[in-house]
């Protein structure tokens, strides 16, 4: 074992100029950004000066893996990509999974940062120490699967990962995504509308050797307990078996399943068709993994002459913003608009949120048929989904407005309109319930980049016994207090989902999967990802410093924030949490506003932060060595 940190690995891409080269980080300040979100953030914005365009060329955009990618063990290849969002305006931050994560760290990277802007539409390959940018125009307006294709064929191999964006980030669509593997999204906060404005089509990576862990018998010991933990864990074998929608029949049941653009959480007519058991049952093909991951939890499926197997299938998600949002009980047009969104490089939330504020806006009279080209916009239409998918990707018709996002459509239809939205910072609302999870709800509100339901841990992982091992992995976290229901919000709630942020701040950094790595329902907890830092890389760390470096990562985005003009008045729930429910066992619920406030202040002062600012303090800033922010 050894204290010595590695040195970082960063390839630097210059597209006006055309010029790449690539640069150590030194291992005392990889260390404090050890990869992922950390790493992308602190390379992107040593040089971005506030109020930069989101979509101009002095927007830097990272891919970034951590010191820890490619290791063989579940859960452990993901990808981060960093950049000022267009959709929110402040940090924006994305993470997927698949297998070009260790294929980039494979070819000596740790991140790649990308400035400017062609001239050109081009593509990035990189080979070991063949790095070229190279033509893309005769890939620029295909979908994502004809590009894959095409880029194999001129390359002459199939030995290469591929991230990419499609129309809709070429056409600079608000939350336009980047997806490997046809199906592997980094989805959130509008990355592939950033690709696009740099006219970078896609990275190509070929593929290599993983690496090998610095303590074999400890790692190895670790790595091949995955089976049994398989065996012991039914939560994860459920969601091997049934996907991350497998629960979405119960939260109806529940009365939280948002429903008609989270004007009910109840969805009777549909929340069986489109819930997991039933792809497992009708339409799956076979489960997908990401690389050496036992869990294998992706969908492939397959309605033949309408869904190509290509592009995998849909999360839990995506089944709610395409399905109960939208007031849709078809499994096979969810389906449909899960392969369009990975076809055209949409972010699969953002758009079927969008859409199902369209619905509601039309069936209030705020728009119609001579606004929606023609379509009847109805809660429960379907065949509408894929129709304005394409014109939300090629911004056409209505989908020029809907490309802007949910909240600025609603600004230009006025007040009553904005209303009708369930965004944070802009960004659309997860299908996790406020009114159900108060403590998700007070992260969603706080959260830098936006509403995000892979933040924080849950509140109904409180309820259950206290020796549990989800209660028992928790107690790691210094978390002990557990609830009869999850409704109930105090103090130690409130320092529940501040202690449980940095944690998933810290996976987001290490780039372990939250379906593998976590502090209560997963594979391995906290503890084990401890573990994972010493046996693997050799890292002599511990939790209180691995959660530091979670909370650091949250202060860099609150940091740059308040550079661009963000303040706590941004820390807003939409008004639909606070209006009660309609029909079903929820009907008349709703966030105690009052609570929720209560939460947030005393959530500002554990975080060390200014409460009528809600920026973070200098000292805050100082005690984690991120003078160089102020």
């Amino acid at each position: 074992m050894y204290n010595k940190f590695p040195d970082g690995k960063v390839l630097n891409v210059n597209l006006s100029e055309g010029t790449i080269n690539k640069e150590v980080l030194p291992g005392d300040v990889y260390r404090l950004y050890p990869g992922g979100s950390s790493l992308g953030l602190y390379l992107a914005m040593k040089d971005m000066k506030p109020g930069i365009e989101p979509l101009g060329e002095n927007n830097n955009l990272v891919f970034s893996v951590s010191a820890l990618t490619g290791l063989p063990i579940s859960g452990i290849s993901r990808v981060n990509v960093t950049a000022k969002s267009p959709l929110t305006e402040g940090m924006g931050d994305s993470q997927a999974g698949g297998f070009f994560p260790v294929h980039m760290k494979a070819n000596g990277l740790d991140a790649i940062v990308l400035k400017g802007k062609s001239d050109k539409p081009v593509y990035l390959y990189i080979d070991g120490e063949d790095v070229q940018l190279k033509d893309a125009s005769a890939l620029w307006g295909k979908v994502t699967g004809e590009a894959e294709k095409l880029i194999r064929e001129e390359l002459g191999r199939d030995d290469v990962e591929i991230a990419q964006i499609g129309p809709g980030g070429e056409n600079l669509v608000n939350y336009a995504c980047i997806i490997n593997m046809c199906n592997r999204a980094n989805g959130r906060n509008g990355m592939g509308a950033v690709m696009g404005s740099k006219n970078l089509k896609a990275i190509v990576v070929a593929k290599g050797k993983s690496q090998k862990p610095v303590d074999s018998e400890g790692f190895f010991s670790l790595a091949k307990s995955v089976m049994a933990r398989l065996e012991e864990n039914g939560s994860v074998a459920g969601l091997g078996k049934f996907g991350t929608d497998g629960d979405l029949e119960g939260f109806s049941e529940e009365g939280f399943l948002p429903t008609n653009n989270w004007t009910t959480g109840y969805f009777p007519e549909g929340a069986k068709n489109i819930t997991g058991e039933t792809m497992y049952d009708t339409i799956l093909k076979e489960r997908d993994t990401c690389y050496s991951c036992a869990v294998r939890c992706k969908r492939v499926v397959e309605v033949p002459g309408m869904v190509d197997p290509l592009y995998g299938g849909p999360e839990y998600e995506t089944a709610a913003t395409f399905g109960s949002y939208c007031g849709v009980t078809s499994l096979e047009y969810v389906s449909l608009a899960n392969q369009m969104c990975n076809m055209y490089g949409l972010d699969t939330i953002s758009c079927g949120a969008t859409i199902a504020f369209a619905m509601e806006a039309y069936e209030k009279g705020l728009i119609d048929r001579t606004v929606t080209d023609g379509i009847d916009l109805k809660f429960g239409n379907g065949e509408a989904l894929p129709v304005l998918i394409e014109k939300i990707a090629n911004k056409e018709g209505i989908g020029r407005l809907l490309a802007l996002g949910s909240y600025r459509y609603a600004q230009t239809l006025g007040e009553e309109a904005v209303d009708l939205t369930v965004t944070v910072k802009k960004q659309e609302l997860p299908a996790h319930m406020p009114q159900y999870k108060p403590a998700v709800g007070l992260v969603y509100a706080v959260n830098p980049f936006g509403a995000d339901h892979q933040s924080s841990e849950h509140d109904p992982f409180l309820v259950m016994p206290e020796d549990s091992m989800e209660r028992r992995r928790l107690a790691q976290l210094g978390i002990q207090k557990g609830y009869e229901d999850p409704f109930t919000m105090d103090d130690d709630k409130v320092r529940f989902a501040w202690d449980t942020q940095k944690y998933f701040s810290t996976l987001d950094t290490l780039c372990l999967c939250q379906f593998v790595w976590g502090p209560s329902w997963e594979l391995y907890g906290p503890d084990e990802m401890v573990e994972l830092c010493k046996t693997g890389l050799g890292w002599e760390t511990s939790l209180y410093e691995l959660m530091q470096v979670g909370e650091r990562r949250i202060n860099m985005m609150r940091a740059f924030n308040a550079k661009e003009g963000f303040t706590k008045e941004d820390d807003l729930l939409p008004k639909k949490i606070f209006t009660p429910l309609k029909g079903g066992p929820t009907d008349g619920v709703v966030l105690d506003k009052e609570s929720h406030e209560y939460a947030k202040n005393l959530y500002y002062d554990l975080a060390g932060w200014d409460k009528e600012k809600g920026s973070p303090t200098e000292s805050t800033l100082k005690r984690l060595s991120l003078q160089w922010m102020l």
